[in-house]
């Protein structure tokens, strides 16, 4: 069995993952602060480092840059309950064997360490670059689901791979599929999102192929398509369950051959490009129902996302919570509360409209809450009116015309963005005004 070392600045964690390894039959020295650490790895090697992310002044990323220093083939596992996008970027890229998002079950860990043993008989990889600064992101989440996420995406991210993004309506897609332009070696160059759903079909093909003047009436000019105004870049395709089967296979010979074809002519022109594709969609029941051709599925499904509802990570909710109430806070240039139960009542609600429908929450209560403080019943409230329609009560219609008052006033008079905090349709807030006089 091999001597580990453990550093955690929990008493408590520290105790019970040295009482769970040397059960395992492993020889454990167990630290509580980097310095210490830093010291054990200059004094002795270990084949095995497990070390917490946030530690004191600094952090597990030091840890893991000095245990590779001294010992190149050391397996570091890393661990943290304040995952982030940034950490695991720096972890993965610091060459971390492994990445645990707390809490986590011994049995995981023990696993994790069978696994870096075996790994040592593979030959070795080339010392990593020290990781000096993390890279800022609107990624949040410290979940399970979510660190494989970002695991995936430090991966995929430096390859040309094609991407297929799924999850439900809200879960953040196009946020994960810039991430990847971002950390990509195409990252100074286009980003390019196409939402293929709200596109008609008849005027997709000129939108991503382009058109010569005079392929049809009413081309008047020609007019440069999508993935060649993109060329070196990446381009998004949202929705791309919704393309008729008709063009799907003019999308999958683009991405065999990356030639475009403009409309009315007759030369291909080759262009370079990352594609990265996202649905909502069950695209594998797609294919099965012969709604989606299989061989574009295969094309597009080189390397697979799923991001999961907002239902099936709510312990990322309150870190998601406190970033857009600071966010609109620091907008609105309020100064709005959240007590811990109307947090309670936003970790119970199961959020159908997942981190879109969050979002829009929290900038609707950081601007209407009763006394600039977001309690359980400002909350409820809230919930209550997410499906209200057109039309109130009378007890009720002061209120609510306080509430239009006050969000007309923190919009600066914008009627759509005003429409989205309060949940209803631009033209029943037209009517309303009307009906208020403004």
């Amino acid at each position: 069995m091999q001597k580990l070392l453990v550093v955690e600045d929990d008493h408590a964690v520290r105790t019970t993952m040295v009482t769970c390894l040397e059960l395992e039959g492993y020889s454990v020295d167990a630290v509580s602060s980097t310095r210490e650490a830093i010291a054990r790895l200059a004094d002795q090697s270990y084949p095995i480092v497990i070390s917490d992310i946030y530690l004191d002044e600094r952090t597990g990323i030091d840890v893991l840059q000095s245990a590779r220093r001294n010992n190149p083939s050391c397996a570091v596992i890393l661990m943290s309950g304040r995952g982030s996008m940034e950490t695991v970027m720096a972890a993965t890229a610091g060459g971390a064997f492994e990445y645990l998002a707390k809490p986590f079950e011994m049995s995981q860990m023990v696993e994790t360490i069978k696994r870096a043993e075996l790994s040592f008989a593979a030959p070795e990889d080339d010392e990593a670059e020290p990781i000096n600064d993390l890279p800022e992101t609107e990624m949040i989440g410290s979940s399970s689901r979510m660190i494989e996420i970002y695991k995936t995406i430090s991966r995929v991210a430096p390859t040309d791979a094609t991407v297929l993004i799924e999850g439900e309506t809200g879960t953040g897609k196009e946020l994960i599929a810039r991430m990847i332009h971002r950390n990509s070696r195409r990252s100074t160059q286009p980003f390019v999102p196409v939402d293929c759903g709200a596109i008609a079909p008849s005027l997709l093909e000129s939108e991503l192929f382009g058109t010569l003047k005079g392929a049809y009436t009413g081309a008047d000019r020609d007019r440069m398509g999508v993935f060649e105004a993109a060329n070196t870049g990446t381009v998004f395709l949202d929705e791309i369950g919704d393309i008729e089967h008709g063009f799907q296979l003019k999308l999958l010979r683009f991405l065999q051959e990356r030639e475009v074809r403009p409309l009315g002519s007759s030369r291909a022109k080759k262009v370079d490009v990352r594609v990265i594709a996202a649905t909502n969609r069950d695209m594998q029941k797609m294919v099965e129902e012969g709604k989606f051709r299989e061989d574009l599925w295969y094309r597009l499904n080189v390397v697979r996302v799923l991001v999961p509802p907002l239902c099936e990570r709510a312990s990322d909710i309150p870190l998601l919570v406190s970033f857009f109430l600071k966010r609109y806070n620091e907008r609105y240039h309020l100064d709005t509360r959240l007590a811990d139960s109307g947090l309670k009542v936003l970790q119970e609600f199961s959020w159908p409209g997942n981190i879109r429908q969050l979002q829009h929450m929290m900038e609707r209560l950081t601007i209407l809450a009763p006394g600039n403080r977001i309690d359980a019943d400002a909350v409820r409230q809230a919930i209550d009116q997410m499906d209200s329609r057109d039309g109130t009560t009378d007890s009720l219609a002061d209120t609510e015309a306080e509430q239009i008052r006050r969000v007309m006033t923190a919009t600066n008079g914008n009627k759509s963005r005003a429409a989205k905090i309060l949940g209803i349709e631009r033209k029943t807030l037209y009517r309303k005004l009307e009906r208020m006089g403004l």
